[in-house]
């Protein structure tokens, strides 16, 4: 485990030692297994997402942050009457020491959750969760795992949760619907609402109606925002689709109705007819079978005409999103040049320099705020890939530690040249049409494998045009669909020594037709250089460094001439230093004192 020993909690000490940064959940539990043993279940799993199954979710949804102390977005807790037990991934297990105290076990060994229950639970007893914060899949898998294990899974009415947190709950949103401009629509309402339709004609499975459930879903077809969510401007709403008609059904916070009686997807369907075939995206197991459609109507795969659609973008999608990434590297630029003059003097942490780069994107012209909670880290903290500062983990940025915003730092080693290796041979592939990522993407992988290193995360997902930064169904995993023209995706290698640093380069990319049509290649939009004093050249092949001259030629055509129109002298001489060509001698003399980063995903209200 990295850290410092007084950052993390330390359980077999007498008395135990929780840092300032853990919750005490003594009482939290004690009410929860009360309203347990009131139900009579011996167990009780928590989730960390909302009933949309949304990325980020609002403060009233963070059940499993407010009864853990554990704010990562990726967990699943588990309450026993004897034990309380937290499952994640490594990404956030030295966070997860940091958060939780003493009454929540860290699950590291390789157990998984269905098994630990299986241990856990004695036979006859029951396991109870709320239906509509866990998918289809999920339930089906742990009534696999439970199969002939004499232990039943009990969807409950009630969220235990909801009921121990009580009136200290957060009220839900009473923010804005509004409209998107005409001049940042690709498409009418009505054009992609018939084009969803003539989809549902053409599946398979001949749908008569879809229900959308995911929060992007409905604010993408009918080119509507909000700001219900964190870093994504969605609202609460459900919306069902038939081949005549559109239902549709926002929070009753929205629309200032008395009562919240009602405010579920079923209720979209209350007398609706019952000999509709069903498609049903994303859906939890509460939504699934709340409605009155018998089973053999139900289509049984992850059917959502409209997450597909939206995937590929149209040509003035396309546009709006380029020149997003001119005025975000524009932004990307201004701190850079601020970093190389403030550092040095010891006047930047890691929450000022996340607070100033938020706002220089926020002067920028259309930016609505952040798409995701900055990862601004230094040093060993850089090690966590999802790492955020708070006031009691924040430290000082220094020119002798690495400093990751997103991606990027300060360290000079052949880890960050591999990671760029690998960030460069994928983006210049020339692919056939509808290539699966998990098939490529072991490109970003192999001069990091060649020497022994690896990353644990993914290496790209798809960007939202003004929604989620982390769009399904776009990217490199096996769940992902094939890439096709007009989709845009990050490209995001990286590499983590624990307790020391982290690397990761983070471009965004368009799938484009190559110049052997109809094969495909990345256009890689976002347009900020590379650390130039991190890079060793002598590891680079001639083409990976012809492909970083023309890239750098292109910032300079795209951002140069912005510069200058804005009378940014400085940062437009930083430009001209830092995208001249590479050669082999052209690095000789880079030290460890020039502050660098890669460039960041972002998913800003684009315009012209």
């Amino acid at each position: 485990m990295s850290g410092s020993s007084d950052d993390t909690r330390n359980c077999t000490a007498t008395p135990p030692y929780l840092p300032p940064t853990a919750i005490d959940t003594t009482e939290r539990l004690r009410i929860l297994r009360h309203h347990m043993q009131s139900h009579n279940l011996s167990a009780y799993i928590i989730p960390a997402t909302d009933a949309h199954m949304s990325e980020y979710i609002a403060e009233r949804d963070k059940r499993l942050a407010w009864m853990t102390g554990f704010t990562g977005s990726s967990g699943t807790g588990v309450v026993t009457l004897q034990k309380a037990a937290l499952f994640t991934d490594s990404r956030y297990w030295i966070q997860a020491e940091r958060q939780m105290d003493c009454n929540w076990e860290l699950q590291k060994s390789g157990w998984i959750l269905s098994n630990w229950l299986v241990k856990e639970v004695p036979e006859g007893e029951k396991i109870g969760l709320d239906p509509y914060l866990f998918s289809i899949d999920n339930w089906d898998s742990y009534l696999q795992a439970l199969d002939g294990s004499n232990r039943t899974l009990v969807a409950l009415d009630d969220n235990l949760v909801d009921l121990v947190w009580g009136s200290q709950r957060p009220l839900p949103p009473t923010n804005t619907i509004y409209q998107l401009p005409d001049d940042f629509i690709g498409s009418t309402w009505q054009e992609k609402v018939s084009h969803i339709r003539t989809q549902m004609e053409n599946h398979s499975g001949k749908p008569t109606a879809v229900l959308l459930s995911g929060l992007e879903e409905t604010a993408w077809l009918f080119n509507l925002r909000g700001d219900d969510i964190p870093y994504t401007p969605v609202f609460y709403a459900y919306t069902l689709l038939t081949k005549t008609s559109i239902r549709y059904l926002t929070s009753p916070h929205h629309t200032k109705q008395e009562s919240a009686c009602c405010w579920s997807a079923a209720g979209l369907l209350q007398g609706s007819h019952t000999g509709a075939s069903l498609g049903m995206p994303g859906k939890t197991y509460g939504h699934y079978y709340a409605f009155p459609f018998s089973q053999e109507k139900r289509l049984e795969e992850n059917y959502s005409p409209v997450m597909i659609a939206k995937a590929s973008k149209n040509a003035k999608e396309q546009e709006l999103m380029r020149a997003a990434h001119v005025r975000d590297a524009i932004a990307v630029i201004r701190y850079l040049v601020w970093l190389e003059k403030m550092v040095p003097s010891g006047s930047v942490d890691e929450i000022s320099g996340a607070n100033f780069v938020n706002q220089l994107r926020r002067e920028e012209l259309f930016c609505h705020g952040p798409s995701f909670e900055t990862i601004s880290a230094s040093g060993l903290n850089a090690a966590l890939a999802h790492y955020s500062p708070s006031n009691t983990t924040s430290r000082k940025l220094t020119v002798d530690e690495m400093y990751l915003l997103d991606s990027g730092g300060q360290y000079l080693c052949e880890a960050y040249t591999r990671v760029l290796m690998g960030n460069i041979d994928l983006s210049r592939l020339v692919f056939p049409p509808r290539t699966s990522g998990r098939m490529v993407e072991v490109l970003a992988r192999r001069p990091l494998w060649e020497v022994g290193l690896n990353y644990g995360h993914g290496t790209g997902h798809g960007i939202g045009n003004f929604l989620s930064v982390h769009e399904w169904p776009v990217g490199f995993q096996s769940n992902n669909v094939p890439l096709d023209k007009g989709m845009f995706t990050s490209i995001e290698p990286g590499y983590y020594l624990e307790g020391e640093f982290g690397i990761r380069l983070e471009d965004v990319a368009l799938v484009v037709e190559a110049q052997t049509k109809p094969y495909l290649t990345f256009e890689v939009v976002s347009l900020v250089p590379y650390a130039r004093n991190l890079i060793d050249i002598n590891l680079l092949s001639q083409e990976q460094i012809q492909y970083i001259n023309s890239y750098y030629e292109s910032i300079r055509k795209y951002i140069g001439p912005e510069l200058q129109r804005r009378h940014l002298d400085e940062e437009y001489q930083w430009l001209q230093r830092n995208t001249q060509p590479l050669s082999r001698s052209s690095l000789l003399a880079a030290s460890l004192g020039t502050l660098a980063m890669g460039t960041v995903a972002s998913t800003l209200l684009p315009g012209a």
